[in-house]
């Protein structure tokens, strides 16, 4: 059983950053690739950044790059920080898991079996 556990969300300024956490509670964290998405209201679910096994691989979307840096730990931990916030970013965003040997992280939500609940984040202007 695979549980994901997002914090970190909240109230943050235009022009702000923020730092979003997913904690695993898995055997072994490493077998995982592991990404953000987030869906905003009225919207379609969109890829933020994601994260390989080893750290090596970190493709990020295209709305976010520049902005945005993804990091894990060895044991249980990923972390998302999200740099000059504006508007477009007020979404409830989401922790996954892929336990498949892909060559590198998938962008696509699909290829994502377990998640996290969301943690929401909205930036006041």
């Amino acid at each position: 059983q695979v549980q994901l556990v997002e914090s970190g969300g909240g109230v943050v300024q235009a022009g702000g950053s923020l730092r979003l956490s997913c904690t695993a509670s898995v055997r072994t964290f490493t077998v995982y690739d592991m990404a953000w998405f987030r869906r905003a209201p009225g919207k379609e679910r969109e890829f933020v950044a994601a994260i390989s096994r080893t750290g090596g691989s970190t493709p990020f979307g295209d709305s976010v790059r520049g902005r945005v840096s993804i990091s894990r730990d060895y044991y249980n931990t990923m972390e998302l920080q999200i740099d000059r916030l504006n508007a477009e970013d007020t979404a409830t965003y989401y922790c996954a898991a892929d336990d498949r040997a892909d060559a590198t992280p998938s962008r696509a939500a699909a290829e994502y079996y377990y998640w996290g609940q969301g943690t929401q984040v909205t930036v006041s202007s």
